[in-house]
């Protein structure tokens, strides 16, 4: 998405032009002020978008351009340069080649992996299950062993 930068001068006259920017909302003062009190980068963080939309011409404030990104992020549209749905599958790098034998074969092992992946899941599932049970057998066979010396020990002084 390109902003156009700078407006040309109007009227004929000379300069460089005007770079248009919104003004500072109270918004962006607050997120400025309150990013420098919290952690100072990101004060800086506030102060050089600030900077980047008045060079770029972005016509939003923080929040709309913080919610449009985010729309982008969520919905797979690649707005940082990934998508966060389905990540194996459209992960970076991952679109078309324009070789349909590559994504075809590319899509076969990206499914055998998957299976692979469920299988390691399953398997773990099942050890941790194994681990519970040898617990549990460790833990009951210590407690024979205890009421064991409990009841000789208060056998004895019974009789």
């Amino acid at each position: 998405m390109s902003y156009q930068s700078c407006a040309a001068p109007q009227n004929g006259g000379s300069g460089r032009g005007r770079c248009h920017g919104e003004r500072w909302k109270a918004v962006e003062i607050l997120a400025m002020v309150l990013g420098f009190i919290v952690f100072w980068p990101i004060g800086l963080a506030v102060l050089g978008w600030k900077f980047w939309q008045k060079k770029s011409g972005y016509p939003g404030d923080i929040v709309s351009f913080g919610r449009e990104k985010w729309a982008n992020w969520t919905h797979g549209s690649g707005g940082w340069g990934f998508a966060a749905n389905n990540w194996a599958a459209s992960g970076p790098g991952m679109g078309s080649t324009g070789n349909r034998a590559f994504d075809e074969w590319r899509a076969a092992e990206l499914a055998r992996l998957e299976e692979e992946r469920k299988k390691l899941v399953a398997a773990e599932r099942e050890f941790a299950k194994f681990m519970e049970n040898l617990r549990h057998a460790r833990d009951r066979e210590e407690f024979e062993r205890f009421m064991d010396a409990h009841r000789n020990r208060q056998a004895p002084s019974g009789q």
